[in-house]
């Protein structure tokens, strides 16, 4: 017995001594808001295409397509405001070493970040509530600030990750920050390699897992207009960012590879520096081999500086203890990451081709259910990429300036934080795609002429609310009835659906199918 407590014990203080807990506490908070981050950066987006549509054509289905997808665009925003603040205070109770050294630096992007915040927040409540009683072209426009304000806020927070990579703008005096350049914090060598990088990835997530869900609704044979569209615009979206996405990932792999050579070396498995690199494809490295993995003979150092004769630095180069750990996770993921990237590409291509030649939608089933799968596959490459920038960083939680022990919180009671964080997530994850759901069902309940009538976007029916705040005739009602006190205000004779017309196509669209279309 003593023996076992004492293993529990020495159990229990490796973890609160640790920062392994701290990081996984970070990294389960990253991995669970970046998916939500990626939607509100290019939900609004599709959303507005959509809208587009419906106005300048007059068309239905795609009005009624925008005006639910408004909806869940609400949700996951008011979501993703939880997970963020989160990972806020996260920032300061678990890096005080971090914060409290460089705070003045890297709380420049995060202050930009909050401003932005703000305005999309602002606008998603202005563009929601503006249906039916904005001017068509005025509401699409009260959109376009969440667009907007999502892009920035992206740069701002990839800015403060970017700096972290590439530390620039302040100068350091016996271990405190004397100066800041604001400007040089937010536009450090690695921001636009990065922020461009993300903004792709967030359409790419974004646009396949909405048409991920509409290829799921043409499986089932739903295949009326409505799913039609609701697949192409997001298809279409995320098709574009794709061979963009492949471009600028070749491009920041060479960046890292100047920048942060020994990160680029894990990626790449290589040990030593060298000539004539090769290209590992998988494997796993155990004491200097790479096992079960095929090699293409110089083929990383043709990437790196278009030469086989290009000189590639190992990860040799450093200190044992300056390398980063687990550098098999680091290439599988990045292998990944690439894998799944190209294999989007190729669904995107696919797609354009047969409508290059047939000017219609691919319905065959041998397209459909990988693309069923892409926004899965997005998210997971989307994951595996912060896996490779997070975990390639380490033992530097600010490269070459700052060890993660050195910043880590020395606080005992981490683990179990992080359970509290992983079961609030778990809550998060349910609401996430629960919501949407239940919304679904109502959708399915409710014709599109009654939906399109609600005064608010989402309320109870038109019949309901007339039961409700409506009197009856006054001949109806005996002498010494009076009104009950929630009917409110005497009845100005305005219809309970009204509003002023505003001339905006009807969203009364042919049959919206089952579940998988909403």
């Amino acid at each position: 017995m003593q023996r076992t407590g004492g293993a529990m014990g020495t159990v229990a203080h490796v973890l609160a001594v640790n920062p392994v807990p701290a990081r996984s506490q970070m990294g389960a908070s990253l991995g669970f808001h970046i998916i939500l981050a990626c939607l509100g950066i290019a939900f609004a987006a599709v959303t507005m295409i959509a809208e587009w549509i419906g106005i300048k054509r007059g068309d239905a289905t795609a009005m009624l397509l925008a005006r639910r997808w408004s909806k869940v665009m609400a949700v996951l925003v008011a979501v993703g405001a939880v997970s963020g603040t989160v990972m806020s205070y996260e920032m300061g109770l678990l890096w005080p070493g971090l914060m409290g050294r460089f705070g003045a630096a890297i709380g420049v992007p995060f202050s930009v970040e909050g401003i932005f915040f703000f305005l999309e927040a602002i606008f998603v409540g202005v563009y929601m509530y503006g249906w039916q009683r904005l001017p068509p072209w005025v509401h699409w426009w009260s959109g376009m600030p969440i667009v907007v304000g999502g892009a920035l806020g992206a740069l701002s927070v990839v800015a403060a990750n970017s700096w972290m990579n590439s530390p620039a703008g302040f100068t350091l005096k016996a271990g405190r920050i004397t100066r800041v350049d604001p400007v040089s914090v937010f536009f450090n060598a690695a921001t636009p390699y990065e922020t461009t990088h993300m903004l792709l990835a967030a359409y790419m997530v974004t646009g396949f897992l909405i048409a991920g869900v509409y290829a799921v609704g043409l499986l089932r044979g739903r295949r009326d207009r409505y799913h039609r569209l609701g697949f192409a615009i997001p298809f279409t979206v995320a098709g574009i960012a794709a061979p963009l996405q492949v471009m600028m990932g070749d491009v920041i792999a060479r960046f890292i590879a100047g920048n942060q050579p020994v990160k680029f070396a894990a990626m790449e498995y290589v040990p030593r520096t060298t000539r004539d690199a090769p290209e590992w494809l998988g494997g796993i490295f155990i004491n200097g081999h790479v096992y079960f993995g095929a090699a293409i003979p110089a083929f990383d150092s043709i990437l790196v500086g278009f030469s086989p004769h290009t000189r590639v630095i190992g990860w040799d180069s450093v200190p044992a203890a300056q390398r980063p750990p687990l550098v098999t996770l680091i290439h599988l993921s990045f292998n990944l990451m690439i894998g799944l990237g190209f294999f989007l590409f190729a669904l995107a291509a696919w797609q354009g081709w047969w409508w290059l030649f047939h000017r219609r939608l691919l319905l065959t089933a041998w397209f459909l259910v990988p693309s069923a799968v892409g926004g899965v596959a997005a998210v997971v490459a989307m994951e595996a990429g912060w896996v490779v920038t997070e975990v390639g960083r380490q033992p530097w939680v600010v490269y070459r300036v700052l060890l993660v022990r050195d910043a880590v919180t020395p606080a005992s009671g981490v683990p179990v934080t992080l359970g509290v964080i992983l079961a609030l997530y778990a809550v998060l994850t349910v609401v996430s795609i629960g919501i949407p759901m239940i919304m679904s069902r109502r959708w399915r309940q409710r014709p599109p002429a009654e939906e399109d009538a609600d005064q608010v976007p989402y309320g109870p029916s038109p019949a309901w609310a007339a039961r409700v705040v409506s009197p009856a005739p006054p001949d109806a009602l005996p002498a010494s009835t009076a009104l009950p006190a929630s009917t409110g205000a005497p009845s100005t004779g305005r219809p309970s659906t009204g509003g002023p017309s505003t001339g905006r196509p009807s969203t009364a669209a042919p049959s919206t199918g089952g579940p998988e279309a909403q």
